[in-house]
């Protein structure tokens, strides 16, 4: 299935089993009504942030966005079958590594960063608590949680709770590559 069509139909079945109106998850979200059913209906490819705003006020990770329909869920996920997408503003490639056939509370992408490319997501808390560790792989990222800034090294990890806003940014003039862990 195309991953924006596996997106709409994810959001648009989590809206309806929170009883959510389109107009509520616009509330809760501050994404316009009409934004939110172009993306239900597959007709639009949001951005990374846009999303996150739409997860967070669904109560799940970003990462639960790209999770597969539970018909082809199991314990397993191979290179090949696991979710790749890219941010249309950004450029940022990330791949939901983690199987979604298994009840854990951990989730792992991996991100391809561009030179230059800079995400701000507008996140607040979340009930249950999310938090998220960034492990840096190859290159630098500027990783700002709240007013704090990190500068990310090869090698370096970085843990924090996703309650404030966060901002990605990669100030330097080559791909970066990290992996995030979300456990909730």
């Amino acid at each position: 299935m195309d991953l924006n069509l596996q997106i709409a139909a994810r959001v648009q079945r989590l809206r309806a089993s929170r009883e959510l109106s389109l107009e509520a998850l616009a509330q809760r979200s501050g994404v316009s009504r009409s934004m939110i059913s172009l993306i239900e209906r597959g007709e639009t490819s949001a951005t990374a942030v846009v999303l996150e705003k739409l997860a967070a006020a669904l109560g799940i990770t970003l990462a639960a966005l790209f999770e597969p329909p539970a018909a082809s869920a199991g314990p397993l996920v191979r290179k090949s079958e696991q979710a790749v997408w890219r941010d249309p503003e950004s450029g940022y490639i990330r791949r939901n590594v983690s199987p979604s056939g298994v009840l854990t509370p951990i989730q792992i992408v991996d991100v391809s960063f561009p030179a230059g490319a800079h995400v701000a997501y507008e996140t607040g808390s979340r009930e249950p608590a999310a938090h998220q560790q960034v492990w840096v792989l190859d290159g630098q990222i500027d990783v700002t949680v709240g007013s704090d800034r990190h500068e990310l090294r090869e090698g370096d990890c970085l843990a924090f709770v996703l309650d404030r806003p966060t901002a990605f940014r990669n100030r330097t003039r080559k791909t970066a590559r990290y992996v995030v862990v979300i456990a909730s």
